[in-house]
């Protein structure tokens, strides 16, 4: 994933610091992605065999631990003998994502070791070529979410490949995240030599073999210069011109802007997409307990959606292709929330307001490395988020223990309130709106397993 600052000054400036990244998108291309709102990350490859183990001790570096335990590529390249996922079934992960109220799917289809988790003609180091599995995952995605009507979205490593000899790197230094091992001269390196005869290879390849690709998830664009970024761009859309590409192509040149394991400061005029973990690291290990609890994970969906954004939230799945059971039952949880609520995330838009009662959230530990960059809130506190569609104001108490709440931004004589309900409950509650402001008090409900209830404001 993308590197955090050294000075880590982008962590704490607003996000308007950032929104220069994301330039004028193509209304048209983006609007299925605008009306998603929630999509499933999958971390998945050579580093999912070793599962936090490298020679009987638990590795650094997570998913870059062929980096940070320097291990020459020959030998780090052995873990593909082992890479056999029987256990995989791309309809199961595909029904995973559809019942959790998700509506895209990205895949890491080549991560910075370089190896490719596909088909690729042009590169010899790929799951069909190098493993006992011998078989396209990427194939059996495409045809799953096509099954259960879920956009394809492919990840590919931009600027870092350990694979290749042409790959300079500048984060945070020169060569900072380049294979010194086996490619020690970082001088003779040409970036322009492996983008001829990697990067454009094979993108083309994942867009002429799957169908229709939804969306293009670039990562670590280093040292692509403009030129190449607009090149490319202009290559994907010769292919498929429907194609959406986030803002890690480089060069200002994408669709929307990521903002990676952090949340935006306020709502957000622009497209932008939150990618955060579900637990504590991108990629599998056995070692990995800090499991995000579904109640958090719904907060953070409500968040991000209020503030006008995409929630692409991260399942690490096992070298053997299944997912961790973590992971399934809080999509689970996830799943049955939304059943429930959805109409209050799909279809609807910020709110002139976006919270209420937000308490003074400190943002998590940062630490300087491009592994363990979790800097989202952990905080649980009872607050109102909302969104809104037409007449409709949705209000989301999370986290909510009282059996009332008031909603100060609607007091009298500021908007008229028409009708409340309770999303999912058979009684209608009591309300009144006065100059204190909107105060509800909850009919009986079954207590959620997410305590997270949405209330339907309609206006006048």
């Amino acid at each position: 994933m993308k590197p955090v600052s050294l000075v880590l000054l982008m962590l704490f400036l607003p996000l308007g610091t950032v929104r220069a990244q994301s330039t004028g998108a193509d209304p048209n291309r983006t609007q299925w992605w605008k009306e998603a709102k929630f999509g499933m990350f999958l971390h998945w490859g050579l580093y999912s065999v070793a599962a936090g183990d490298w020679k009987g001790k638990p590795y650094r570096g997570s998913e870059h631990f062929m980096l940070y335990e320097r291990i020459p590529l020959r030998e780090y390249a052995k873990l593909a003998e082992s890479l056999n996922p029987t256990r995989f079934d791309a309809e199961f992960w595909a029904r995973q994502a559809r019942d959790a109220g998700m509506k895209y799917l990205v895949v890491t289809t080549k991560h910075h070791d370089g190896f490719a988790m596909y088909n690729s003609p042009s590169s010899p180091y790929n799951i069909v070529k190098a493993t006992p599995f011998g078989r396209d995952p990427i194939r059996e995605l495409a045809d799953a979410c096509k099954k259960y009507d879920l956009k394809l979205g492919l990840y590919y490593s931009l600027g870092r490949d350990w694979e290749d000899p042409d790959v300079p790197t500048h984060w945070p230094t020169k060569g900072g995240r380049s294979n010194l091992i086996d490619f020690p001269d970082e001088d003779a390196k040409d970036f322009s030599r492996y983008f001829e005869r990697k990067v454009k290879p094979q993108i083309r390849e994942l867009l002429t073999q799957y169908g229709p690709v939804g969306l293009l998830w670039f990562d670590t664009p280093e040292l692509i210069s403009k030129a190449q970024s607009q090149e490319l761009k202009a290559m994907i859309h010769s292919l498929q011109p429907d194609c959406i590409i986030n803002n890690r192509i480089g060069n200002d040149l994408g669709d929307y802007y990521v903002s990676e394991q952090q949340i935006a400061a306020d709502k957000e005029a622009k497209l932008w997409e939150a990618c955060i973990t579900m637990s504590g690291q991108w990629s599998y290990s056995k070692y990995d307990h800090a499991w995000k609890s579904s109640e958090l994970l719904v907060r953070q969906l409500v968040e991000i959606v209020s503030k006008g954004g995409n929630f692409l939230l991260n399942v690490n799945p096992k070298g053997d292709g299944s997912l961790p059971q973590p992971s399934i039952e809080r999509l689970a949880d996830i799943g049955r929330w939304m059943t429930v609520n959805h109409e209050a995330i799909y279809g609807t838009h910020p709110w002139e307001f976006t919270s209420e009662g937000v308490s003074e959230e400190t943002l998590g530990e940062v630490i300087k490395k491009d592994t363990d960059n979790d800097a989202t809130s952990k905080v649980i506190h009872p607050d109102l988020y909302f969104t809104s569609n037409g007449n409709n104001v949705y209000v989301f108490a999370r986290s909510w223990t009282s059996r009332k709440l008031t909603v100060k931004s609607l007091k009298i004589g500021t908007k008229s309130v028409k009708s409340v309900l309770l999303l999912g409950a058979p009684n209608k509650p009591v309300w009144l709106q006065n100059e204190d402001g909107l105060t509800i008090t909850f009919p009986k409900v079954r207590p959620n397993s997410v305590p997270i209830y949405v209330f339907k404001l309609t206006l006048e």
